[in-house]
């Protein structure tokens, strides 16, 4: 764990008092270690957050249960508010300010500065969550309109979303904090304390046999979790150095300005989470259908999380302190590794949703009360998410561009053409290809709104890929077409691949669930192969995001090769 004690801290803040410019620390990690960093915790927590949507699938089943709607409408809900104002809306406006004071001011004005930010979000998202609460049965015919002709899933609905909509501040506060550890540089706890919702809930469901039990003690795992987690990030602040004190909230001149940058900040970075929520307007149409989408989402928001994400939150902080030093070589450079490597890891990540979508969520979900009926409607939207994937990862890279010049105007503009876009599409596909259009619909909206921004940015002069950066996007195209091809060429042939298996004899795991493991670890492999062949990314790059080297400063980013 990232504690080491703050002395570099303490050294900033000194020379601060005194009147001096902070120092830069002699060692920093680069973009890409940080991202790597963010990246490997970000893994554990999705293969626990895999492993925990196995066993509350199978509990909780999908088209044969009315718990399971209700229970993903009870995350769905607070889920939204979370990624709009509290790590949307709250790490674009908070953290390049946060950023700047404790690279100009010292760590006594930033911290000044997040106890006043903390203050104000943990007073919105609490008020939020009471008039939510009591509101809750006018808001589920809103956001459930198909739930009202099952009065039993409706009344469930109602409860469960109830108990989980405190997670909503929990999380508030989890976020503040992250970002503060973020601008310190320190990326672990960031990518950890995910990883205790998994635990609490696996602790919770697994040992349950009713549906409805179930649905309930995963919804009170919720509340447990979001407290466990809130701790653990203040916890690790305070090691870091930062000094956060409790107090009470005040409209003051920054306040005013954070909100205002915050307000369009909220609407651009969770245009996708929006677009997914209307999808889940529209799925409630259908029994299990929410289900099914929460089930895909686990998939295809894998490579988003782990990849753009975790690029984006270790791009924001530096492309801010760069541009404050007036560095915009170290700010070009940190774009063009976020693509670089973003692309080399989403591309292949869309080309195996593509390839085999059924295969991958009948080896992993049929079991207990997912049937394989649910699969094939769930692997049908797995496809039609995985060419939006891309796109999903792009936009959390591309952004940061805009928020680090304090531009949240221009994003948020193109994320309600986003959403108009996935409205309009995913209504008019949902009564044409069904279920499936709902994806189709969200994938579309993501290009475009990745198009505008590209085209803003180069306009602007902001940043502009080279040639060099669209040669090597090209390559790791071509690679993932490569090993996409051969890995539906697999799915395709799934009885004969699958019949040495048979012979195989482990516990817990059939031949459909070795076939995709081994399948999965085949196509890592050949893709790896594939990339380094096609000179998509070379030895140097990759040593580059893994290492750091000494003595560099904050504006000197690792080599591209």
């Amino acid at each position: 764990m990232s504690t080491e004690p703050p002395t570099e801290t303490a050294r900033d803040t000194a020379a601060s008092q005194a009147g001096a410019a902070p120092q830069p620390p002699a060692k920093r990690a680069g973009l890409l270690r940080s991202s790597v960093i963010f990246s490997a915790l970000t893994l554990f927590s999705r293969v626990l957050g895999l492993v925990r949507d196995l066993v509350v699938t199978a509990r909780l089943g999908a088209s044969l249960t009315i718990a399971a709607d209700a229970y993903y409408t009870a995350l769905a809900f607070p889920n939204l508010f979370r990624r709009i104002f509290a790590e949307g809306a709250f790490a674009a406006a908070f953290v390049p300010d946060y950023a700047k004071r404790l690279e100009g001011d010292g760590e006594g004005e930033a911290d000044r500065f997040a106890a006043d930010a903390a203050a104000g979000l943990a007073a919105v998202t609490v008020a939020l969550t009471l008039v939510a609460q009591l509101a809750m049965p006018w808001l589920m015919f809103v956001i459930n309109p198909g739930y009202v002709d099952e009065p039993e899933k409706f009344r469930l609905s109602v409860i469960l979303t109830q108990i989980t909509m405190p997670y909503l501040p929990c999380m508030a506060i989890a976020a503040l904090f992250s970002g503060i550890l973020n601008a310190h540089g320190r990326f672990i706890v960031s990518g950890f304390y995910p990883t205790i919702l998994n635990v609490v809930m696996l602790a919770i469901v697994w040992p349950q046999t009713d549906p409805i039990r179930a649905a309930y003690a995963a919804s009170i795992g919720v509340i447990i979790a979001g407290i466990g987690q809130a701790a653990l990030v203040i916890w690790a602040a305070r090691r870091s150095g930062a000094r956060v004190r409790l107090v009470r909230p005040r409209l003051t001149p920054e306040m005013k300005a954070l909100t205002k940058r915050a307000i369009p900040a909220a609407i651009a970075n969770s245009a996708t989470q929006i677009n997914i929520f209307i999808s889940g307007i529209l799925a409630s149409q259908v029994a299990g259908a929410r289900v099914w989408l929460n089930v895909a989402d686990r998939l295809y928001q894998l490579p988003m999380s782990l990849v753009g994400v975790a690029i984006g939150v270790a791009l924001l902080p530096r492309l801010a302190q760069s541009l404050r030093r007036g560095d915009h070589d170290d700010a070009k450079s940190a774009m063009d590794q976020g693509l670089i490597f973003g692309l080399a890891l989403s591309l292949p990540a869309a080309a195996a949703l593509m390839a085999m979508p059924v295969y991958l969520i009948d080896g992993l979900f049929t079991r207990g009360a997912f049937v394989a009926a649910d699969a094939a409607a769930t692997g049908a939207l797995l496809f039609h998410y995985g060419w939006g994937t891309p796109a999903f990862v792009l936009q959390r890279i591309l952004q940061p561009a805009f928020f680090a010049r304090e531009d949240t105007k221009t994003p948020m503009r193109f994320a309600l053409i986003s959403v108009a876009i996935n409205v309009a599409a995913g209504v008019a596909l949902f009564f044409v290809i069904g279920v499936p259009g709902i994806a189709a619909a969200t994938s579309l909206a993501a290009w475009i709104a990745v198009i505008q921004m590209l085209v803003a940015l180069w306009r602007k002069g902001d940043y502009r890929p080279s040639a060099f950066v669209t040669s090597k996007i090209l390559r790791v195209a071509l690679a993932s077409a490569v090993m996409g091809a051969a890995l539906a060429f697999a799915a395709a042939n799934r009885a004969a691949f699958e019949a040495p298996l048979r012979a195989l004899d482990l516990p817990l795991l059939g031949a459909k669930e070795i076939g995709v493991v081994v399948l999965s670890l085949a196509g890592l492999l050949l893709y790896g192969l594939l990339v380094f062949v096609f000179g998509g990314v070379t030895r140097a790059e990759l040593r580059s995001a893994v290492t750091r080297r000494n003595g560099a400063s904050a504006s000197t980013p690792p080599d591209l090769g």
